[in-house]
């Protein structure tokens, strides 16, 4: 009976994690939200030498020292993936949105818009040099100017330019290039600096800018992390989230690394250049509770009409983990698989192996827990062989109980040479069950951040495996599944244990019903292999002791 107290600890133990996630999304402590401001300024990095941590205070003075120009304009590009909107106030990225991903299946003319100037889930890139001359380098308060307002990518072309100027009263001159390439979610955004007649000194900067992101919409049983992270050789990957973000600003400097903030499926990070160290930094904003997370280079002097480049990639786009790791060492760590990460990314590639094969992701799922059976079959088959010697012992068991009554002493003494007679190991059906735990929780989280799973169809009803099933099939098979897994068990001892083991399938099955379909199917498929393995197993210990 003890194997059946373990996971029945282990079930309500992952149930009550679940409910207190969505607990803390629901009823958590949030920020008070707050007007916005149009006027407010934004904390630049101060000029200097050496990175420093201190940012320059709220105020209008970067905007006074700015050219004369006031006002500004929005630029259009458009490439096969993205839809980009750059104010020339500052060259900010205000606007991008996903052009090949839905916010809605069942709406694919609605796309994900990831970066937005809107009040509501404000978030927007910036980038700019500052100097201890505000006068010679353009913050992102800065008006530049533009040669068009419109860019296309257009067929037969893989990239397009799209250059920014901005002149200082000392006739330093900065162009900011932004070029976009097909199917890239990556845009490098270039700071060409040509020196006045003082010379010039400076750096650059870049930074993620936004507000807490809404949870409107999101699942009651599924919850991801979203917020802010950095990774470099040292730290590796390491999350800061809004509430560290607002408690204490950020100071760390490092020769290499990123910073992105991601969320469930997507994610937008900078990646500055790896010449010299860069200095990481955070900052909240009260006034119009907004969150800074960014990144600076170390300052570069020159002699007057002498030329530097500063270099940077910025990547807005979803976390096609292949890509990522492709892109920059690490920033596939921003699928979130959590402690399981070592376990989970072989997984992933399995899934993925499965789905060059089939072509269908609902396959792939299905053959990866068929595979992922046949590698724990043995530890399955000493869990399943206890059960069933559990179950034939199990009347004699009772009669013990009914001999012994409350003399809880003798009754274990007599269950142990029970089982030694028996050759039971009363453990041998727990131990494979959470050797597995790991490698299930792993493959949950695989299924949960996937984005090649987001919106893909299986087979009949089943067109979205990102969605929970919307005729609960899936949910009532599993919560069947279960029913049948239990009458093949040794039935618990304790009455209370029986209760709850009768009322764990309408529960699990209420649960799952919310769960993204993808999940389900491969509980479901998992249960139906259990069961006859299950079944196959029991059967023949039973007719072992006829």
């Amino acid at each position: 009976m003890e194997n059946q107290r373990t996971l029945l600890y282990f079930t309500l133990f992952f149930v009550i994690y679940l409910l207190w996630a969505q607990w803390q999304i629901d009823y958590g402590p949030k920020p008070e939200p707050v007007v916005e401001t149009a006027s407010q300024e934004q904390p630049v990095p101060i000029e200097g030498s050496v990175p420093a941590a201190t940012t320059v205070a709220e105020s209008g003075a970067a905007m006074a020292q700015q050219p004369a120009i006031t006002s500004s304009q929005t630029i259009k590009v458009i490439t096969d993936v993205l839809d980009i909107e750059i104010n020339t106030r500052g060259g900010d990225i205000r606007k991008a949105i996903l052009r090949q991903y839905a916010v809605d299946a069942e709406k694919p003319e609605q796309k994900v818009e990831l970066l937005t100037d809107s009040e509501i889930n404000f978030h927007i890139a910036q980038s700019g040099l500052v100097s201890a001359n505000q006068e010679t380098a353009p913050t992102h308060n800065a008006i530049y100017s533009a040669e068009q307002d419109t860019y296309r990518l257009a067929e037969g072309v893989d990239e397009i330019k799209v250059p920014l100027h901005w002149v200082a009263s000392d006739g330093s001159r900065v162009t900011k290039l932004y070029t976009f390439r097909r199917n890239d979610y990556t845009i490098n955004v270039d700071h060409n600096v040509t020196a006045g007649q003082n010379g010039w000194s400076g750096s650059q900067y870049m930074q993620l800018m936004r507000t807490r992101p809404s949870t409107e919409g999101e699942s009651a049983f599924i919850h991801t992390y979203s917020g802010g992270v950095i990774y470099n050789e040292e730290i590796k990957y390491e999350k800061i989230d809004f509430d560290d973000i607002q408690e204490e600003n950020l100071k760390t400097e490092t020769e290499d690394g990123w910073l992105a903030m991601i969320q469930h499926y997507f994610l937008t990070a900078w990646i500055p250049e790896s010449e010299g160290k860069n200095l990481y930094f955070s900052s909240y904003i009260a006034k119009t509770d907004r969150y800074i997370l960014g990144t600076r280079s170390s300052a570069k002097r020159l002699m007057p009409n002498e030329q530097a480049q500063f270099n940077s990639r910025f990547v807005v786009g979803p976390k096609l983990q292949y890509k990522l790791g492709e892109i920059e060492p690490g920033l596939e760590l921003t699928v979130d698989y959590g402690v399981f990460t070592i376990i989970a990314k072989p997984l992933f590639w399995l899934l993925n192996l499965f789905h060059s094969a089939f072509g269908n992701w609902g396959w792939a799922i299905i053959f990866l827990t068929i595979t992922v059976k046949a590698l724990f079959y043995k530890l399955s088959e000493m869990s399943y062989k206890s059960m069933a010697k559990m179950r034939v012992v199990a009347p004699r068991m009772k009669q013990m109980k009914e001999q012994y009554g409350s003399d809880r002493q003798a009754m274990s003494k007599a269950m142990m040479e029970l089982y030694k007679r028996e050759k039971i190991n009363p453990m041998g059906g727990c131990f494979p069950i959470l050797v597995q735990i790991p490698v299930f929780i792993s493959l949950y989280w695989v299924l949960l951040e996937s984005v090649e799973m987001r919106h893909a169809p299986f087979a009949l009803w089943l067109d979205n495996l990102s969605a929970m099933d919307p005729y609960f099939v899936l949910p009532v098979i599993m919560g069947a599944s279960m029913f049948v897994q239990q009458k093949l068990n040794p039935a618990p001892m304790d009455p209370m244990q029986q209760k709850i083991f009768q009322i764990m399938p309408f529960a699990f099955t209420f649960m799952f019903a919310f769960f993204p379909s993808g999940l389900v199917l491969y509980w479901v498929v998992n249960n139906i292999l259990s069961i006859a393995q299950q079944y196959v197993i029991t059967k023949r210990i039973e007719n072992e002791k006829k």
